[in-house]
C-alpha cells in the first residue's frame, strides 16, 4: 500500500487529504482522510499541522507515503499584496540590438509594485529575427559590464530577455548571456524568459522579472515546506502544484515560482473532476458544460472543466497583481463571496449585500455563530437552519426577511459568475465544492444538476494529491522547405521526453494539448507550437521517480535547520502606497462624468483618453492594425514625459494645407516581439518629405483607425508639434495599403 499527500493553502483554511493509490477507482476515490485547519500567519506551521493530523487519522506507515503535493497562492499574494518585505528589486536585461527602447521595462507595472521592484535596465547585443538570424551576436565585454553595474546598484536577481527567445533552441543567446553573468558575477540569480512564456515580448518580460522579485521568497518558503516534511518523519519527495494541475519537483518551483501562481483554483477544479469520477472522461462531458464553482472563506472561484479533464485555459494573456503577463494560467472567474464574507443591510432595511469583504481567517473568532458580532454569510445559513456550525442559538435572533435577502444575494451573484464562465447554450453542469459551498443552499437558475462531489469541502487538496506530471513546450519552428507532419512528431516527442524527465510514467503520457499557431505575413512559414504531454508520477519501489528528490536547491541539504530562516513576520498594517497604473490612467475615473478637454475647436489628448481609444482601436482592428496596449503604453510614457498631443477637426483644415501619416506595415507576430527603437515612423515620414521636397506640414492623417495604427500618430503628433486629424482613411484595420479612401478614388498610394 502508497499513498500520497495532498495540501492546498488558501486565504482562510489549509486543506490536507491522503489517498490510498491503490484505491483511487474505488467508489470512496482512496481517500482515507481529511482535514481543513486556519490558515496560519507561519504558513509552514498550518501546513505541518495539516498533514500531522490527516497522518494521524489514516494510521498509515509514513515510510509508504510516496510524496507531498502542496497548493499555495503564498507567492502570488506576495505580489497582489505589494509586499516589500518578500519581493527583490530586479535589473532587466534585454538582448536587443537597437530594438524595443520605445517601451522600456516595467512601463505598465502598478506604480506601487513599480517602485518596490523595479531596478535598472539594459539594452544589449543579441536577440534573433523571426526567421532566427541574429539581430546581432552576444557582446561577453557589454555583459561583463553590466553584471558589475548591476552588482553595484545591491541588486541580486536578473531577468534576461531576448528577442524571439521562443526560436532559440540551443540557448545561445539567454542562457549563455546567464551563463556568462554568473561567471562574472556567481552571486547572481538569473531568470531567462524563454523558461517563463511564449511569444511576445512584454507580457513575456513581466511574467520573467516577477519571477525573479519572488525568488528568495519562494526558495526560502519552500525550504521551510521541506523542514515542516522533515519533522513529520516524511522522507518522500516534495512537489508542488502548477497554475495548469500538474506537479512540479520542488526545486524547480523555487526557480519558477510564477508557474504556481494559480495552482489553488486549478487544484479545486482537479479533485472536483476526480471525485465526480469525471478524470478518465465521457460522453456527458461532450455534451454538457461543466464548471466548477469553489467557495471559500473569502472568495469563490469559477473554472470551466474541458473534455480532456484539464482547466479551460485563459486566452492570450492574464493580469496578475495588475501587470499583464504572458504565462499559462487557467481561466478563472472570481468573485469576494465566501463563508467569511460580511452581510450588510441598508439603513433603510430594503438591500442586503453579502461580501465583497470577509472576515477571513478570523471567521472562528469574529462571526456570530462563534460568538462574534461580525454578520457572515456562514450565519445567514446556520440561521436558516441549513447546516450546523458553532454555536446555532447565537443566530436565532436573525430576521427571517434578511436571511432571505441574503441568500438571494449569494444565489444572484454565483448564478452571474457562472454565466461568465459558459461559451455555449449547452446544458451547465455544476459542481459545487469548498468549504464554504455550504453557504448556496438553492438550485441556481440557467444550470441543468448542481453536484456536491464526495469529500467536497477538501476538493482543492485531493486535486493536489492526484496531480499528474506534464512536460510543456512552447517554440516556434520554421517550417519552409521542412516536412511539417515531422516537424510536429519532433515537438510531441520533445515534449514527451520533458514529461518523462520530470517524473512522469511513460507508460501513461498522453498528448494533451497541441496548438499550432501560423504566425501572421511571415513568408517563411513560422509556425508556433505549445504541445503538452501528461502522464502520472512514476512510481518504482514505493519512491516517486525524480531527478531531485534526495537534493534541493544549491545543495542545502533538507536537514538544515532554516527554521530562522524561514520564520515569516506577522503581517503588520499595510502602509499607504500610490496605487494605479500608468497603464489604466481611466481606471476608477467615473467615466459618465467625464470630459475630455476641448478647447476652441482643438481636443488636448490626455491619458484617460489614450487608454479609452486604444480599446476602442483594439475592437475596430478585428485582430489586425498591431497591438493598440504597445502603442498606448508609448503614447502614455510620452504625455507622462510632459508631450502634447492634438487633434483638430477635419472641416478646419485648409484646401491648401498639407497632411502627413506614418503608420506599420507587416506582420504583428513581429512587431508584438521585436518591438520597434520608437524612430522608424518618424523616420518614414521624413524620408518621404524628402523625396517630394515638403519642407512643413499642418496635419497628420491616421492611416487606419484598427489596432496599433489607431494611436500611431500621437507620438507623430508629439514630435512634430502638429495636431491629429479627427478621422482615418479606412475605418477599421486592413491587411492591405489600397484599402485607403484616397487611393480607392485614384490617389497614388507611392509619393
Amino acid at each position: 500500500m502508497y499513498y500520497r499527500v495532498g495540501v492546498d493553502v488558501g486565504g482562510t483554511n489549509t486543506d490536507a487529504a491522503i489517498l490510498d493509490i491503490k484505491a483511487l477507482d474505488t467508489p470512496s476515490r482512496g481517500v482515507l482522510a481529511t482535514c481543513k485547519t486556519s490558515t496560519t500567519t507561519h504558513v509552514t506551521l498550518g501546513i505541518q499541522r495539516a498533514v500531522k493530523s490527516v497522518l494521524q487519522e489514516s494510521k498509515v506507515d509514513r515510510s509508504k507515503v510516496i510524496n507531498v503535493a502542496i497548493g499555495t497562492t503564498h507567492f502570488v499574494n506576495a505580489v497582489v499584496e505589494n509586499d516589500a518585505r518578500r519581493l527583490s528589486r530586479v535589473a532587466v536585461i534585454r538582448l536587443c540590438g537597437p530594438y524595443t527602447k520605445k517601451i522600456p521595462p516595467f512601463s505598465d507595472f502598478p506604480y506601487a509594485l513599480r517602485n518596490i521592484i523595479e531596478g535598472p535596465h539594459f539594452y544589449l547585443d543579441g536577440g534573433l529575427e523571426i526567421d532566427g538570424r541574429e539581430i546581432a551576436p552576444l557582446n561577453p565585454a557589454q555583459i561583463k559590464q553590466t553584471a558589475s553595474e548591476i552588482v553595484k546598484a545591491g541588486i541580486r536577481y536578473v531577468a534576461v530577455v531576448g528577442i524571439f527567445s521562443a526560436l532559440d533552441h540551443a540557448g545561445i543567446h539567454e542562457e549563455r548571456c546567464k551563463t556568462l553573468l554568473q561567471e562574472f558575477q556567481p552571486e547572481l540569480s538569473v531568470v531567462c524568459s524563454h523558461s517563463i512564456g511564449g511569444p511576445g515580448l512584454l507580457p513575456r518580460e513581466n511574467a520573467t522579472i516577477l519571477n525573479a522579485s519572488i525568488l528568495a521568497f519562494a526558495r526560502k518558503t519552500i525550504k521551510g515546506f521541506r523542514l515542516a516534511m522533515s519533522k513529520l518523519d516524511l522522507s518522500c519527495p516534495l512537489y508542488l502544484t502548477q497554475n495548469d494541475g500538474t506537479l512540479t519537483d520542488a526545486a524547480v518551483a523555487a526557480e519558477l515560482p510564477i508557474k504556481t501562481f494559480a495552482s489553488g483554483p486549478t487544484n479545486s477544479l482537479m479533485g472536483a473532476a476526480f471525485l465526480q469520477g469525471l478524470d478518465h472522461g465521457d460522453k456527458r462531458m461532450a455534451d454538457n458544460q461543466y464548471v466548477v464553482v469553489d467557495i471559500g472563506g473569502t472568495t469563490t472561484d469559477i473554472c470551466a472543466l474541458l473534455p480532456s479533464g484539464f482547466p479551460r485555459q485563459a486566452p492570450n494573456f492574464v493580469e496578475v497583481g495588475g501587470v499583464r503577463t504572458a504565462f499559462s494560467m487557467p481561466e478563472v472567474f472570481s468573485i469576494g463571496l465566501g463563508g467569511g464574507s460580511r452581510v450588510r443591510q441598508s439603513k433603510d432595511g430594503k438591500r442586503v449585500t453579502v461580501g465583497p469583504d470577509s472576515v477571513a481567517l478570523r471567521l472562528t473568532t469574529d462571526a456570530m455563530v462563534f460568538g462574534g458580532k461580525v454578520m457572515t454569510a456562514s450565519d445567514i445559513v446556520v440561521a436558516n437552519g441549513a447546516a450546523i456550525v458553532g454555536q446555532p442559538e447565537k443566530v436565532k435572533d436573525i430576521p427571517e426577511e434578511l436571511i432571505k435577502a441574503a441568500k438571494a444575494d449569494i444565489k444572484r451573484q454565483v448564478e452571474k459568475a457562472i454565466d461568465n464562465m459558459k461559451v455555449s447554450s449547452a446544458p451547465v453542469s455544476v459542481l459545487l465544492v469548498g468549504g464554504g459551498s455550504i453557504i448556496l443552499t438553492e438550485g441556481l437558475y440557467g444550470v441543468a444538476e448542481c453536484l456536491r462531489p464526495p469529500h467536497h469541502d477538501s476538493a482543492n487538496a485531493v486535486g493536489a494529491a492526484i496531480a499528474k506530471v506534464a512536460g510543456e513546450i512552447d517554440v516556434i519552428e520554421v517550417l519552409a522547405g521542412r516536412d511539417e507532419d515531422a516537424a510536429i512528431e519532433a515537438a510531441k516527442t520533445a515534449a514527451i521526453n520533458a514529461a518523462i524527465s520530470n517524473g512522469a510514467d511513460e507508460s501513461t503520457i498522453q498528448i494533451a494539448e497541441l496548438k499550432k499557431i501560423p504566425l501572421q505575413y511571415v513568408t517563411n512559414k513560422a509556425t508556433r507550437f505549445v504541445i503538452k504531454a501528461v502522464g502520472n508520477l512514476h512510481v518504482k519501489g514505493g519512491v516517486a521517480r525524480h531527478a531531485q528528490q534526495n537534493g534541493f536547491v544549491n545543495g542545502v541539504d533538507i536537514e538544515e535547520d532554516v527554521e530562522a530562516a524561514v520564520e515569516e513576520v506577522e503581517k503588520a498594517e499595510v502602509a499607504k502606497v500610490e496605487h494605479g497604473s500608468m497603464a489604466k490612467p481611466a481606471l476608477g475615473v467615473d467615466l459618465t462624468q467625464y470630459r475630455p478637454k476641448v478647447e476652441n475647436g482643438i481636443w488636448h489628448i490626455s491619458p484617460e483618453d489614450v487608454q479609452l481609444i486604444a480599446s476602442g482601436c483594439g475592437v475596430l482592428g478585428t485582430g489586425g492594425g498591431g497591438s493598440s496596449y504597445l502603442m498606448a503604453l508609448y503614447t502614455l510614457n510620452l504625455l507622462r514625459q510632459g508631450a502634447e498631443i492634438r487633434v483638430m477637426r477635419p472641416e478646419d483644415l485648409k484646401d491648401s494645407d498639407i497632411c502627413v501619416f506614418g503608420a506599420g506595415y507587416g506582420a504583428p507576430s513581429v512587431s508584438d516581439e521585436r518591438v520597434s527603437s520608437g524612430e522608424d515612423v518618424f523616420t518614414a515620414i521624413e524620408a518621404v518629405n524628402t523625396i517630394m521636397g515638403i519642407t512643413d506640414f499642418q496635419a497628420i492623417v491616421t492611416d487606419e483607425i484598427g489596432g496599433g495604427n489607431g494611436l500611431v500618430t500621437m507620438p507623430s503628433s508629439a514630435r512634430y508639434r502638429r495636431p491629429i486629424v479627427d478621422c482615418d482613411l479606412m475605418g477599421r484595420a486592413y491587411p492591405t495599403l489600397e484599402h485607403g479612401t484616397p487611393y480607392v478614388y485614384g490617389f497614388p498610394v507611392l509619393p
